[in-house]
């Protein structure tokens, strides 16, 4: 394996970008659950934005690592995917105004959501860098920025998936009437087998690029023609 400087650069940005977005989605839940009234991620402390306070060996640095390096080597240009530490909450606190189902959906979609958040402040920060004439489209902090898009709608396309152990998991669990439940438990087995199959397998992860490059370029796109540009 023959990296070149700029390839252990570029491996360095993509897991510092992925660790950031993880931290952001795993804030998301965290902060649902405790506005929702359970106080169990404040205790732990999981109410921040410290990358470390989300962080899993496996799925936060290893992986994305591994990843990186892999896809600099073969020339795929993109980054690896990851996965923070879950978030623990106890359902039997939430505030009682609340459904229970109700709050499994809502702290699921906070992860998603937040990556969502987090594309469109990284995108808009670039657009706005870029109508000031501070970066230009081809600079380094461009191109950074937009990976920092891409690598957040690929976290929430990936994250939305209808498997557990997924966020898209709870929500179809939440919303599977009572008679499938037995049903879905069984199928729920299989789901990290099913989700590692979409981790290590190239041709299942464009899957999730491939709508990820199309909202980010829209995006940018929106951005772009509301300064002028």
């Amino acid at each position: 394996m023959n990296l070149s400087p700029h390839d252990i650069r570029w491996i360095v940005i993509r897991v510092f970008v992925l660790i950031g977005s993880v931290a952001f989605h795993e804030f998301g839940h965290a902060i649902m659950a405790y506005k929702l009234g359970d106080d169990t991620p404040r205790r732990q402390g999981r109410v921040t934005l410290n990358p470390l306070a989300h962080a899993d060996p496996i799925g936060t640095f290893l992986l994305p690592i591994a990843g990186s390096v892999y896809n600099a080597a073969s020339g795929s240009g993109v980054g690896g995917f990851g996965w923070g530490k879950p978030v623990e909450w106890n359902p039997t606190k939430i505030n009682r105004k609340w459904r229970m189902a109700t709050a499994r959906i809502l702290v699921a979609i906070a992860g998603p959501s937040m990556n969502i958040v987090l594309a469109l402040l990284c995108a808009l920060v670039n657009v706005i860098l870029l109508s000031q004439n501070v970066v230009s489209l081809e600079s380094d902090v461009t191109q950074i920025l937009f990976f920092a898009v891409t690598t957040n709608f690929v976290l929430c396309f990936f994250n939305l998936l209808p498997v557990p152990p997924l966020d898209g998991g709870h929500v179809a669990e939440s919303f599977m009437p009572y008679r499938h439940r037995a049903t879905f438990e069984s199928y729920a087995r299989f789901g990290p087998f099913i989700v590692m199959g979409f981790v290590m397998i190239p041709q299942f992860a464009q899957v999730f690029r491939i709508p990820a490059y199309w909202c980010a370029e829209h995006l940018y796109k929106a951005l772009l023609s509301l300064f002028g540009m």
